[in-house]
């Protein structure tokens, strides 16, 4: 039996012209991760990871942790483990541009926002401008699940992002399109999901899990977006 490791990424930079680049913070998650493994001897024999610059970045970020090269394993990327653009679900139901979110309330009415546009978008009522159909979106998760149970046993590391990984729970307990998007809202950076894995199929072990950050110094390190 494999097991496979789901990390979300580390804090990317939300409100900036550029979401998709780590902050300072999300690389020091990232590497305290990376720490957390090596101190419990944990040895990758695979690893994937979308191809979104904050996904590969906390993949660099964990390697470094670990005292390995980007290279070491080899991460195999995957398109299918991508997030959806979180702004052009929202902008299906709110064409006019957002404030930016640098106030709580703000912040709440973002994501109120987004749930409702994900909901929407999984039940294929609205098609965001540039993104797939859910079940297309869903399809690409499916098949890096079935990569990772038909070509490995071992521990296999995946870097991905809340969408794609809380599809992924969804899809192992057959969870409702609500429950999908709740876990999606849940997920922290750099959370680890874990599943143990046959040839056949997946199972659930433990989900959005901060071992690395539980020390009270790494409190202020617990991180959302």
């Amino acid at each position: 039996m494999g097991t496979l490791y789901l990390v979300r990424h580390g804090q990317a930079s939300f409100g900036a012209d550029d979401y998709d680049v780590l902050s300072p913070l999300g690389h020091r998650q990232s590497v305290r991760l990376g720490e957390y493994f090596k101190s419990k001897g944990l040895v990758f024999d695979a690893a994937l990871t979308g191809t979104l610059n904050r996904q590969v970045q906390t993949f660099a970020g964990i390697c470094e942790g670990l005292g390995a090269t980007v290279t070491d394993p080899p991460a195999t990327r995957w398109p299918g483990l991508n997030e959806y653009d979180s702004a052009a679900v929202i902008a299906t139901i709110h064409p006019q541009p957002l404030a930016r979110a640098d106030t709580p309330e703000l912040y709440r009415h973002h994501f109120r926002l987004l749930k409702d546009g994900l909901a929407q978008w999984m039940a294929g009522v609205v098609s965001p401008r540039g993104m797939p159909s859910y079940s297309e979106f869903a399809l690409g998760i499916r098949q890096a699940l079935e990569h990772v149970r038909t070509q490995h046993a071992g521990r296999v590391l995946l870097v991905s992002s809340g969408g794609p990984i809380a599809t992924a729970v969804g899809q192992v307990l057959g969870t409702s399109p609500e429950t999908t998007i709740e876990l999606n809202l849940r997920i922290r950076n750099t959370s680890v999901t874990e599943f143990a894995f046959t040839p056949k199929r997946h199972m659930l072990v433990t989900y959005n899990t901060l071992p690395h950050l539980d020390a009270a110094e790494h409190a202020s390190w617990v991180t959302y977006a």
